[in-house]
């Protein structure tokens, strides 16, 4: 509990026994009860008639404080001290739940906002300095010593370490890095210090942009919240006028036809109506329940940039998926080889890397990590790289070839159709074919559940799009399972597709893109919802992205949908309750069956509830 939130408990308790003392304690004197009456009802509202006043003064009237105010200062003019001071402290108390559950409701996101590295080390004249994180500048070389935060994102050049990442992707296994791998800020270090190459100005480096898409969420709000804005925009003034109606109309009609005008008792009806109107369970609870959702889908490492992403994932029934980077890992890996007769599957993957070791294609570093041993290039010369076919080197004497089907018949070796599919790597050693070595894009761990899981969500289609060619594209397709493949597409044809897609789905369906290149960019702006992978994924697919996996996770897909629908599902309980016992005490209220009593219950005990209600969004429990 915060100073803030102590300091008003403190103020209802002292409140609270006053108020008991002076019910209990006989005063006869009426201007001596008022003003007994008046200490404790002073103490526990004069922040809200402070408010009030101001609200007035500047032109914005119809407000929760400006009803409480009136409510309560209308009961104590007509001699109801009791209830004056009641509704004021109970109005109080469910205002210090309101704040208790906001409070809760911000501690995943202020966790989140934590990741703030405070200083960076930099190495100078032998010593360490801490200097802001804004002053380094990219290559330069920073040190993170154990317990510190990685300030900016780089590339390890010297050591080895444990990173938490869990305030970024909500994963609570460390991950382990060494010299060469990239980092990105945010990450705590447990172990191990870390010499670490900058590749971004802190301003452009993932926390900056994590803390950014954080602080502005906010600011997009979904089109229930938009709704209750506009709803208490008009409801609010009409209530007061109605009771203000409510008020004069009748004892009028009276004093017209000569009877008593009964004036107290349709201004303590009127004032009662005032109480139960107060629109705060709505006004406070729709937004809450939203920003709880966010704050919990942030614990989960699913950033959502504003609550009105987070409705339109309940409605997402199309989800189109980009391939590398998302479904796959983006990394090229050997997944198959087989030597023909006469040579060693070794042999053959150990002449395809020396003859590849001077190529700095993504096919030969894949060839050189699968055959995992330094190579010596001076085994390596006469190398000839053949553009569109491959290499032909000779190493250890022996003349190599290695690449496509074209290299094969271009020197009239007749290669092996491969069994499965993947880049194939052909190779022929002195003239003879040596075998084959398949190199594909692995998919990711979880991929295929993913989709299933997004079936069971109530996707009706997958759909993958990919530039890769039909034969990679359709194996892939068919092992994760997706409805949908498109293949060899160009950035601008990913756009055709999607808007082909938005053209043909329901009006109040939703459709999703997720990818992580920087030519997914246009997609991800175009579709309803664009979702990027955050870790390694692109600036600009961040940047056009609504929202944002900070672990590369497909499966958190599924997983963001089903807190939107949770946090749906108690938006609109919230509106429905608050609403049907609003309406309910109102008409009760005007014709006096229910009393001031009853009013609080309408105002402050829907109110608290509400809130109760609203915290549940903050929790999620995997399915």
């Amino acid at each position: 509990m915060t100073k803030k939130q102590k300091k008003v408990l403190f103020r209802i308790i002292i409140a609270a026994v006053l108020a008991a003392a002076c019910y209990f304690i006989p005063i006869e004197n009426p201007y001596l009860r008022l003003a007994v009456f008046m200490v404790p009802y002073l103490i526990i509202g004069y922040d809200i008639l402070r408010k009030a006043i101001l609200g007035v003064v500047h032109g914005e009237v119809f407000d929760e404080n400006f009803l409480m105010a009136a409510a309560t200062v209308g009961a104590i003019i007509l001699g109801e001290y009791v209830e004056g001071v009641a509704v004021m402290l109970f109005y109080q108390i469910g205002e210090l739940f309101q704040s208790y559950a906001v409070g809760k409701s911000r501690k995943n996101i202020s966790q989140l906002m934590d990741i703030r590295p405070d200083y960076a080390n930099m190495e100078v004249d032998g010593k360490v300095e801490q200097v802001d994180p804004d002053e380094v500048g990219i290559g330069t070389i920073i040190l993170v010593q154990p317990g510190e935060k990685v300030p900016i994102d780089g590339v390890v050049t010297q050591g080895s370490a444990s990173l938490n990442t869990s305030a970024l992707t909500g994963e609570s296994l460390p991950r382990e890095v060494g010299e060469g791998d990239e980092v990105i800020s945010g990450c705590v270090n447990m172990s191990g210090v870390l010499r670490i190459r900058t590749t971004r100005e802190f301003g452009e480096s993932t926390v900056s942009k994590i803390l950014e898409l954080v602080e502005n969420s906010s600011m997009k709000k979904s089109r229930s919240e938009n709704f209750i804005t506009r709803f208490a925009r008009y409801y609010t003034p009409a209530v007061c006028y109605g009771a203000l109606a409510l008020a004069l109309l009748p004892p009028i009609i009276h004093l017209i036809l000569g009877q008593e005008p009964y004036w107290s008792l349709w201004v303590t009806r009127a004032l009662t109506t005032l109480v139960i109107s107060c629109p705060c369970a709505l006004v406070i609870s729709i937004p809450l329940s939203f920003f709880g959702g966010i704050g919990g889908a942030s614990a989960q490492g699913i950033l959502v940039k504003g609550s009105n992403y987070l409705e339109a994932l309940s409605e997402t029934r199309y989800v189109v998926c980009d391939k590398t980077g998302t479904l796959t890992k983006g990394v090229f890996e050997v997944t198959c080889q087989e030597a023909a007769e006469g040579f060693q599957e070794t042999e053959v993957l150990e002449a395809a890397a020396c003859a590849e070791s001077y190529s700095n294609h993504p096919i030969s570093k894949s060839l050189r990590e699968a055959y995992g041993r330094e190579i010596d290039r001076a085994r390596v010369n006469d190398v000839e790289e053949i553009s569109g076919h491959g290499v032909c080197a000779r190493v250890d004497g022996r003349m190599v070839a290695a690449g496509n089907r074209k290299l094969m018949e271009r020197l009239q070796i007749t290669p092996v159709e491969p069994s499965k599919t993947g880049t194939e790597v052909h190779v022929a050693i002195d003239g003879r074919y040596a075998g084959y070595i398949l190199i594909s894009d692995v998919v990711k761990p979880g991929a295929r559940e993913a989709v299933a899981r997004l079936k069971r969500a109530g996707v009706k289609e997958v759909v993958m799009l990919t530039g890769d060619g039909k034969p990679v594209a359709e194996a892939v397709a068919l092992e994760l399972g997706v409805d949908v493949v498109k293949s060899e597409l160009l950035p601008a044809d990913k756009v055709t597709e999607v808007e082909r897609l938005l053209a043909e789905k329901g009006k109040k369906e939703k459709l999703a893109f997720v990818g992580d290149g920087i030519n997914d960019a246009p997609v991800l702006s175009r579709a309803d919802l664009g979702i990027a992978m955050g870790a390694f994924g692109s600036d600009a697919a961040i940047e056009a992205a609504d929202i944002v996996l900070m672990d590369d996770d497909p499966a958190k897909i599924a997983l963001a949908m089903q807190i939107s629908r949770k946090t749906l599902g108690i938006v609109h309980q919230n509106i429905v309750f608050a609403l049907a016992i609003k309406f309910s005490c109102l008409i009760l209220g005007a014709f006096g069956v229910v009393g001031m009593w009853w009013a609080i219950f309408a105002d402050v005990g829907v109110m608290i509830l509400a809130v109760l209600n609203a915290t549940r969004a903050l929790t999620f429990h995997k399915k």
